[in-house]
């Protein structure tokens, strides 16, 4: 026996109130048995010693029968979508489908067992419902008596058969799991059946299993909640990945989140780039900066002139201390120079040996195919032998070998990609890279733990800035905001223009007015396009289109302005929930983490008083025109 649960009871009677008489109390259990797994519900007084339980399986000819429309044979009557919709078409039949244990007036020919080899769905109840209840749909096509958990034990019942199930929300219906084996060509053959991709998907598992990130956006607008929990790995014994809610949730009922009263939100102004001649008031004696605060609230309201970042985005990244001299920073350079010749680690190893190092060559082939298709259409990556592109190669794989626990991830090319661009010169671009990998490391770990908790918070912000859109999206079943995961993983590196991307960053990198900015440029993109969202009516998939179809549409002088107004809109509450100030920077986390480093996932808001924030005064410069052009050159090149 491996999970057993009392108080799990069947309900007899159609009626919406339960009389005693009508509930049937008894025990689920889960159990291994000559190398088959069963799940068992037993009467109370039936369930006796588990050892001897006799287990039946389904009539030989039922395995063919195909799937009935018809209403499921036990109805309790209270909820109408008890009924099982296939997310597969159904063949047409005219053979009811066969129950696996039929009840007779006693309590104890309720009993039944199922293989869950045999099981082809679970539907979970809405939250909040009474009881929580499971109903367990057969290949067959027929649905047991629904299991209601008067004691709770539904996501712990969930959790033990995942062990040996795969269980994947329905794309038509997020209380809806899938049930797949834990097996790479039934999964596969899966796909095919649910129609989930339009192309091939004969080894649509494997691509996904070998480069989660590069497969999920090949797919999304195809694949929305699917992917969400149906193909991570179950190593044994591990715990599920299983959309489910926290365990410290209540089983019945659900918390109810009372909306946070905002004020107006005011306008703000950008203010002019940075250029060169400002930032040489900021150099005092022996080459220190001075005032840096203000110098970097400047970079935050107006970012940097093009001919400035190439000095500015080394103390931007960490590479270069802000407090330090001139003479302090040539010998850190030099220093810096010499550890880099880290890299002669993967340049040393000859092809014979690499053919025994599977994970390096597999490191390198990977990054070579990234790399030959990342911003190639700026002219200054430009060509088939172009020297930028071996850069990013060679950078790439020293960061393997200087990060070994982490190595390669797809999408990390598209954060050295402009990096490289700006700094001209390997060695820098390198450890400018390593400083912005400090920042976003996590968003590329392989539990994905960063990336569910940044969700969260983006959820939670969402929430309190605007409940209907929530509520909206909730409704179209993208409530999860998995359609904002491109934006998260590589700070928006594809959504703008390449010259944007270039301001954008520049603007995170002060970490003003708080530490999480990216969340509320996020935020700011769904509040521009909300009405189109809501007004049109968008399901799921065409969410997840429009969203897509933004790219290169946003002008990131307007987003940045809707963030810092979104921001100074939540400051202006007087209560705002503490959970929020966390994410604002305006509390001290009970464990204080960077905004990339893994967490446990945000937690319903909590209210409390506002605290003061560290203060970025907002300027009255007007706003300079965003560029956005695609192909730029460095300023040897076009002369500028």
């Amino acid at each position: 026996v491996v999970f057993e649960k009392g108080g799990v009871y069947l309900h007899t009677s159609a009626k919406r109130h339960q009389d005693p008489d009508s509930l049937i109390a008894g025990v689920i259990r889960v159990v291994e048995k000559d190398n088959d797994v069963i799940l068992h519900w037993a009467p109370v007084e039936e369930a006796g010693d588990s050892t001897q339980i006799l287990f039946s399986k389904k009539p030989k000819q039922q395995e063919d029968s195909c799937i009935s429309e018809e209403e499921p044979t036990f109805d309790p009557g209270y909820e109408p979508d008890w009924a099982v919709i296939s997310t597969v078409r159904p063949q047409p039949c005219h053979s009811e489908p066969k129950r696996v244990a039929e009840p007779s007036s006693s309590q104890g020919s309720w009993a039944f067992s199922v293989s869950l080899g045999e099981l082809k769905s679970i539907r979970r109840s809405k939250p909040g419902l009474n009881w929580a209840y499971l109903v367990l749909v057969t290949q067959a096509g027929g649905s047991l008596p629904a299991l209601h958990f008067h004691r709770g034990g539904t996501r712990a019942l969930l959790r033990v058969l995942s062990r040996y199930l795969l269980l994947a929300s329905s794309p038509r219906d997020s209380r809806l799991y899938l049930v797949f084996p834990h097996d790479s060509s039934a999964l596969s053959n899966s796909f095919h059946h649910l129609q989930l991709f339009d192309q091939d998907s004969s080894n649509v598992v494997s691509r996904f299993f070998q480069d989660p990130y590069s497969t999920t956006f090949s797919s999304f607008s195809r694949v929305t909640n699917f992917f969400r929990g149906a193909l991570q790995p179950h190593l044994e014994g591990a715990s599920s990945d299983l959309p489910l809610p926290p365990d410290d949730e209540p089983e019945p009922g659900f918390e109810v989140i009372s909306c946070v009263k905002l004020g107006p939100r005011r306008p703000v102004k950008r203010a002019p780039p940075v250029t060169e001649e400002e930032w040489a008031l900021h150099v005092g004696p022996e080459g220190r900066l001075q005032r840096v605060p203000e110098l970097k609230a400047r970079i935050f309201s107006g970012g940097l002139s093009s001919s400035l970042r190439r000095v500015a985005w080394k103390f931007l990244l960490g590479y270069l201390s802000w407090e330090g001299s001139a003479e302090e920073h040539r010998a850190h350079e030099l220093q810096k120079t010499d550890e880099y010749f880290m890299k002669l680690q993967w340049k040393s190893v000859s092809p014979e040996q690499e053919r025994r190092n599977s994970l390096l060559h597999g490191y390198r082939s990977l990054i070579e195919r990234d790399v030959s298709r990342t911003d190639r259409t700026n002219r200054f990556y430009q060509g088939p032998e172009n020297p930028g592109l071996h850069l990013l190669n060679d950078i790439l794989l020293t960061y393997c070998m200087y990060n070994f626990d982490l190595g390669y991830v797809q999408g990390m090319s598209d954060l050295l990609s402009p990096i490289l661009y700006v700094i001209l010169n390997e060695v820098d671009a390198f450890w400018c890279f390593c400083g912005f990998m400090e920042l976003v490391h996590g968003n590329f770990e392989e539990s994905q733990e960063t990336m569910k908790r940044q969700l969260g918070q983006l959820l939670l912000l969402l929430r309190v800035l605007d409940p209907p859109l929530c509520d909206f999206l909730d409704s179209q079943d993208s409530g999860s905001l998995c359609f904002c995961f491109r934006w998260l993983l590589i700070w928006f590196k594809r959504e703008f223009p390449f010259s944007d991307v270039l301001r954008l960053w520049e603007v995170l990198w002060t970490k003003l007015p708080g530490p999480n900015l990216h969340l509320l440029v996020a935020c700011a993109i769904l509040d521009m396009e909300r009405d189109t969202l809501m007004l049109s009516g968008f399901g799921s998939n065409e969410i997840l289109k429009h969203i897509n179809e933004l790219t290169m549409k946003l002008s990131v002088e307007d987003v940045l302005k809707r963030a810092e107004a979104l921001y100074w809109q939540l400051l202006a509450c007087r209560e705002l929930p503490h959970n929020v100030q966390e994410i604002l920077g305006l509390v001290t986390p009970a464990e204080p983490h960077s905004p990339s480093s893994p967490s446990s996932p945000a937690s319903p808001l909590q209210l409390s008083p506002t605290c003061s924030p560290p203060v970025v005064p907002p300027s009255a410069d007007p706003a300079p025109e965003p560029d956005s052009s695609l192909e730029i050159l460095p300023e040897d090149e076009d002369g500028a």
